[in-house]
Order: structure tokens, then sequence, then C-alpha cells
């Protein structure tokens, strides 16, 4: 019985670590994460940083096998190639506007993943997730037009710019959640978890491409 129960263990203790072994080894092979969150006013986010509690979801994982969170299979390879797709109609725009193409292309990243089909359940569309009165506002007639869709939402963050007087983190918020409800609490972010990390999303991807000399001003 004791060499039955002793052989039983080892057996037991074997598996466990093979399969510590395989998690190791998923884990390894899973370097890159998309996650989506929709916040309170219906527009989408992207990142690869999710912040703590505030509903994120995977969206894709790269690896081995590339899937979304459902189970799904997607083309993981989307991102990439739209980034490089719309990287000099970023760039074009954004010296049109007097706007860095790096804050440029953290503005998309976060709001669309440089999806020019991403749409909200409230309405926001395209790369710069424009809502229906603000492409009006900015005379977009077609929110699905990438270049007409950049041209709106990058002279609206030039505008918050001016608005704000350069400060960066209110112009973000006010894309975010709007220049009223920035003007609301006395100049300052919101107290909203979503526009809060939105910000910090935004503010993280756009030094990232500064450190690395990424899309260099063309001024």
């Amino acid at each position: 019985m004791f060499e039955e129960e002793l052989l039983r263990v080892i057996k037991s203790t074997c598996s466990l670590l093979v399969l510590g072994g395989m998690l190791l080894m998923g884990a390894s092979s899973a370097n890159a994460e998309i996650y989506k969150y929709e916040d309170r006013q219906g527009k989408l986010h992207f990142t690869d940083r999710p912040m703590k509690g505030s509903g994120y979801h995977l969206l894709w994982r790269s690896g081995p096998i590339q899937q979304r969170a459902s189970g799904s299979r997607i083309d993981t390879s989307s991102l990439k190639r739209n980034r490089l797709r719309y990287t000099p109609l970023i760039s074009e725009i954004a010296r049109k506007v007097r706007l860095k193409p790096a804050l440029l292309h953290a503005v998309v990243e976060a709001e669309s993943a440089y999806d020019p089909r991403a749409r909200s359940r409230t309405g926001a569309r395209g790369l710069m997730q424009l809502m229906p009165g603000t492409a009006e506002r900015y005379g977009v007639y077609d929110s699905w037009d990438p270049k007409s869709n950049l041209a709106g939402g990058a002279t609206y963050l030039r505008d918050l710019l001016a608005m704000f007087k350069n400060d960066l983190r209110l112009a973000l918020a006010a894309y975010n959640a709007g220049e009223n409800a920035v003007k609301k609490y006395g100049n300052t972010i919101p107290p909203y978890p979503e526009t809060q990390a939105y910000v910090t999303r935004v503010l993280a991807f756009f030094k990232e491409h500064e450190a690395a000399g990424r899309y260099a001003s063309l001024n």
C-alpha cells in the first residue's frame, strides 16, 4: 500500500511539473495583447496596458495561436498593417494642423487601434472616434473616410489645446469627456475613471513614441 501511494504521489507531482512547464511556455509565447474598453459615453478605447478595475476586455493576444478572447480567430497583423498604411496620412495632417505626429498616433492608437471602421454603441466612428456632433462641427461629412476623420479629429484636438492653454492633459481629457466636463470641474481632469485612464494611456503612448524617435515631426 505504501509503495502504491508513493508511486501515485510521484506521478501526480510529475504531472504538475509538466503542466507548469507548459503554462510557462504558453506565457512566454503570448508576447503582446490588445484590450478593448467602452466607457460610459459609449466610446471605444484600445490599449495594451489595461488599468485595474476599469472593465477592459482582452481583444487579442499574439503568439502561436492568435485568437480573440471569445476564441474566434482574427487577423492580428491588421493593427501593424493599418499603422503602416496610415502613417503618411497622419504625418501629413499633423503637419497641417501643427500637432506632433507622435501625439496624433497616440490618440489614434488609444481611440481605434488604427481601425478605420471602429464604431462604438453611441455612434463614435473611425480612426479618431468622432461623435456625429463633433464630425458635423468640423465639416466631416463621412466619418468612415480616414482622411476626413483624421483631419476633423486632429483639428478638434488642436482647438482643445488652444482652449486649455496648451495643457495636454486637459486637452486629452476634453477629447474624451468633452470640454464642458473639464470646465465643470474647474479646468481639471474630470473624476471619471475612464477619462483618467484615457489620459494616462495616451500620454504613455505619446512618450513611448517620442522616446523611441518614432513619427518625427516633418515641420
